[in-house]
């Protein structure tokens, strides 16, 4: 038996045994990584740069391009050098930073993603009211709260977690320090008051999610009474690749922590951490660009003005 003063440092789960497949991962991975790293980071320089997207829209997507590039920059690299130089290991303390900053960026996305609902319900359902409910300072109170609960959210995590005694062992069974897999190798009479502090997390979540699909409602009701076509296809562009990122991101972490253990397994674990950390960071640049005509056409300047 140990316990967590005893521990100094944890096991991550490998993605392969055999050499070959260790460098087929780390090249995925570089590749995935570098493409969020470029979508993301044209995102943010295309809205800082463009001074007609300077709106709360593009604001608040600037700041879910910071999360997705702190959420992947967490998980990867530390993945990618295990990977690269055969090894498992991350020390106590990197394991603690991981877990913190990880909560940190993913309570954060999901407050904006929330956020961002908001303001497109008032865009679409209250134009009118437009420019007094969501003016810069207004703007920059949400964009500060969603940052300082993300913060404070991860501190309760990161503070509970890692003060539980552990005993089953230090090997994750994850690629990075993720809460429920470090749950497992706590004492089983201890393990209760952070699951009470996850169910909490989780209801949060659903109430955000809740809150964005009930917005969402009152928005297709309002696109669909807009009588020019054009009207609704600008609409249905500014808010279809919101939802399909909410969709994404929320349906997979909420699944990955409320799955039945009757269905769980290191695969599924797997899939679906890749899913909710992995995966939205790299895509959701591609999926906001792609039906964003004003985006694009700002990228599209960008380019003209640096070549």
């Amino acid at each position: 038996m140990s316990n967590s003063s005893s521990i100094s440092q944890f096991l991550l789960l490998p993605f392969a045994d055999t050499r070959e497949l260790q460098l087929l991962h780390f090249c995925l991975f570089l590749g995935i990584y570098l493409a969020a790293l470029l979508g993301n980071g044209l995102i943010i320089i295309t809205i800082a740069c463009d001074h007609h997207l300077h709106t709360p829209m593009y604001f608040f997507l600037l700041n879910l391009a910071f999360t997705d590039l702190g959420c992947i920059s967490t998980t990867v690299p530390k993945s990618m050098s295990n990977s690269l130089w055969d090894t498992r290991d991350i020390s106590y303390t990197g394991c603690v930073a991981q877990h913190f900053f990880f909560v940190f960026f993913i309570s954060t996305e999901d407050l904006l993603l929330t956020v961002m609902a908001y303001d497109r319900y008032i865009a679409i359902c209250h134009p009118l009211h437009y420019g007094t409910l969501l003016g810069s300072r207004a703007c920059v109170h949400m964009a500060a709260a969603a940052w300082a609960s993300g913060f404070l959210h991860a501190l309760l995590h990161t503070a509970n977690t890692f003060s539980l005694p552990l005993c089953h062992g230090n090997a994750v069974d994850q690629f990075f320090c993720e809460i429920p897999q470090i749950l497992k190798l706590s004492c089983s009479d201890a393990y209760l008051r952070e699951t009470t502090v996850i169910v909490v997390t989780v209801c949060l979540g659903f109430g955000c999610f809740v809150f964005i699909m009930v917005s969402y409602v009152q928005i297709f009701r309002a696109v669909l009474r807009i009588p020019s076509q054009q009207g609704r296809h600008k609409a249905f562009s500014t808010c279809l690749p919101h939802l399909a990122v909410v969709s994404l991101f929320l349906s997979t972490i909420v699944f990955s922590n409320l799955k039945p253990p009757s269905i769980s397994s290191l695969f599924l674990d797997l899939v679906l951490a890749f899913l909710y950390s992995v995966f939205p960071p790299a895509v959701n640049p591609l999926i906001y660009s792609m039906r964003n005509q004003e985006l694009k056409d700002a990228m599209w300047k960008l380019r003209t003005r640096c070549f």
